[in-house]
Formats: structure tokens, C-alpha cells, sequence
């Protein structure tokens, strides 16, 4: 292989990377994802929290991929379209922005969860669908389907196709894993009222990523019938 071609390679490679980060980053949402993250482990100490976020990490890194490389099989085999799963997917995260913003503080709490309890916890709730949602796989899902027309490729399984998509999705979670490993000093920094501030802002973000993805399904779905 020449070296214009290797170049021709690389280039496209990292253009659908970052087509991946600029897909999913909105939607993913890590420094909003952090300050709901931030609410939910209050009571858990430092140590704790590290090898949580790193089990979050992990499982939002395959959830994606995963979602990228078979969501428009599995989607097919079931035969659901990509629409439904906007409609339903807006409509969840519309409803967890709205409940996140209209809940009243937390009460503070004395117990203190074991171990065990919180890294049970890690996928479900904590990285689905805290950090990787409805939304997120949605995105995800059609992601996979519209990447080899953008590499001119004939799968996803194609060698380009999938180092771009595990180099969007690493720098994708690498942005996760900062945003909640760093979120209590960041908290610290801005104080108990702007962490306030920053949690209802977050709150209201999602509800409106929400709406959009719900829209959008919407229309799609009209599109279809014409």
C-alpha cells in the first residue's frame, strides 16, 4: 500500500472518529451526566467512587459500541424501526430531565452503602440510564448504520470502520471518565449553590435533548408514510 493511500486511510479514519464524538457528546452530555452522577454518590467515599466510574467507563464504552456495531441488526430481527426507538428513546429521556429537574433535595442521609451494593449498581443506574441513555444508544444505532456510507465502505466490520468508531467511542468515554472522576472537586469549587445551579441547568439540557430526539423520531416517522 502506498503511502497516499495510508494517508487517504488515516484521514478518513479520523473523520468518522470524530464524527463519533461530535454525534454522541451532546447527547451523552458527560459534564450534566457528572453532576446527576455527583447527586447520586454523596455518601460513597473517594476510593469507592474511583472504581466506580471506572466500571461506568467500561460499560458505557461497550454499551455504545455495542449499540454502534449490532443495534441496527438487533433493531431488524425484532423489527423495529429507527424512529420507534427515537419516540421511545426522547420520550424517556424527556421524562428522567423533567424528574431530575422538578425533584426537591435530598434529604441528607446517615447510611452509607456497602461496596457490594454501590458496584451493583454500576450499570443499572449509573451508567444506563444516567450516563449512556435512550438518547445515547439511539444515536449510537444510527450512527452504525449511516458510518459506511461515510467511509464508502461495504459493513461496519470493515477495518476502518471499526477503528474509527473504538477511537470515537475511547475519547467518547475518556471525556466520562474525567467529567465523573473529577466531579466532586469541581463541586467543590463552584460550592453547594452552583452545584445546585449546574444540576438543574444539566436537568433541563436533557429534558431538551429529549424533545429533540422525540421530535425527530416524530418526523421521521411522517416522512415514511409519504
Amino acid at each position: 500500500m502506498t503511502f497516499d493511500a495510508i494517508y487517504h486511510h488515516v484521514v478518513l479514519v479520523l473523520q468518522a472518529s470524530i464524527l463519533v464524538v461530535a454525534a454522541l457528546f451532546p447527547i451523552v452530555n458527560p459534564i450534566g451526566s457528572a453532576a446527576v452522577y455527583l447527586a447520586m454518590v454523596e455518601n460513597i467515599d473517594l476510593e469507592l467512587q474511583r472504581k466506580l466510574v471506572y466500571r461506568i467507563t467500561m460499560y458505557s464504552f461497550f454499551l455504545l459500541f455495542i449499540s454502534m456495531l449490532f443495534g441496527g441488526k438487533i433493531l431488524s430481527f425484532f423489527g423495529i424501526s429507527l424512529y420507534s426507538v427515537q419516540i421511545a428513546g426522547g420520550f424517556i429521556v424527556a421524562a428522567n430531565g423533567w424528574n431530575l429537574l422538578t425533584k426537591s433535595e435530598p434529604k441528607d442521609r446517615t447510611a452509607t452503602p456497602s461496596p457490594e451494593e454501590v458496584l451493583g449498581k454500576a450499570f443499572y443506574p449509573y451508567t444506563l440510564p444516567v450516563t449512556v441513555g435512550p438518547g445515547s444508544i439511539s444515536v449510537a444505532v444510527a450512527l452504525g448504520a449511516h458510518l459506511p456510507n461515510q467511509l464508502h465502505e461495504p459493513s461496519f466490520v470493515s477495518p476502518d470502520l471499526l477503528a474509527a468508531s473504538i477511537l470515537g467511542t475511547l475519547v467518547m468515554c475518556l471525556t466520562i471518565y474525567i467529567c465523573f472522576r473529577w466531579a466532586r472537586s469541581a463541586a467543590t469549587m463552584l460550592g453547594k449553590s452552583g452545584t445546585t445551579v449546574l444540576m438543574r441547568l444539566s436537568s433541563f439540557i436533557v429534558f431538551c435533548i429529549g424533545v429533540q430526539i422525540l421530535a425527530s423520531g416524530i418526523r421521521s416517522y411522517i416522512q415514511s408514510m409519504h
